[in-house]
């Protein structure tokens, strides 16, 4: 089993497919197997190198139980800690949810390793992460296998033995910090970008408006969907990822 070494906490990640290096950060509470089963992994490994990565407190990679573990740029550490480990100097990404929120971050401490984010139901503002900390408390109290609404819950019986793996001191010492603000990081995201929401996610409005204040960016609104759904929907979101993703591998092949 694959590891990086960020300061003693071990990351685990996985490799599958062959071209330019695309990482992929799952949400909170799932774990790098969730982007198996909606497609994304068999629709993009024919045409890049995935890199998928357990979050710290996450699936097979260490699970420190200090909330200062948890800090963004610990976070952002983790991913550039990969990429080392597999000498890629500069790749794309793709982040959902906790893993977008992630993507705010490398645009704010390593924008240099990447040449495309691509950020799914999430925004750089301030957030009060309470409800998942009374999600996580509820959880340890009621037995390990508790899960609320405001987790990302698995919607089939199938990916419900991914979350129970997780260590919940863990997932509560990872949101112990409401998220701090970011949109500091908006103007400077002049990389290409491509955010996506679904339009009955309650988030949706704050992912539309950042979308509004970033240099190159594509923004995609996916009728009806909440926030698990939007994420599930590969076929709804594949065709804009890999017509966005082509554009920016063509644009780099005509500078160099």
């Amino acid at each position: 089993m694959p590891y990086a070494n960020n300061d003693g906490v071990r990351i685990h990640y996985q490799v599958e497919g062959t071209g330019p290096a695309l990482v992929l950060q799952h949400g909170f509470s799932s774990r790098l197997e969730s982007w198996y089963e909606p497609g994304y992994v068999d629709a993009l490994q024919q045409d890049y190198q995935l890199i998928l990565i357990d979050a710290r407190g996450h699936g097979a990679s260490d699970k420190p139980h200090d909330p200062e573990a948890y800090v963004l740029p610990r976070r952002v550490e983790d991913i550039v800690a990969v990429l080392d480990h597999l000498d890629i100097p500069k790749a794309h990404f793709f982040g959902y949810s906790m893993g977008g929120w992630i993507g705010f971050g490398l645009v704010k401490y390593a924008a240099e390793r990447f040449y495309s984010l691509v950020i799914g139901g999430s925004y750089p503002y301030a957030r009060s992460m309470e409800e998942q900390r009374q999600e996580m408390r509820q959880a340890l109290q009621q037995g390990r296998n508790a899960l609320g609404a405001g987790v990302e819950a698995p919607s089939q019986p199938g990916q419900q033995g991914r979350v129970r793996p997780n260590d919940l001191e863990a997932l509560l010492a990872s949101v112990t910090h409401d998220r701090p603000p970011l949109e500091d990081v908006l103007p400077r995201m002049t990389m290409p970008c491509l955010l996506f929401a679904g339009e009955a996610d309650p988030i949706y409005p704050l992912v539309r408006e950042c979308a509004r204040q970033i240099p190159q960016v594509t923004f995609v609104s996916l009728p009806g969907l909440g926030h698990s759904e939007a994420r599930r929907r590969s076929d709804l979101v594949l065709p804009h990822l890999t017509r966005f993703l082509q554009t920016v591998r063509e644009g780099i092949n005509a500078v160099t």
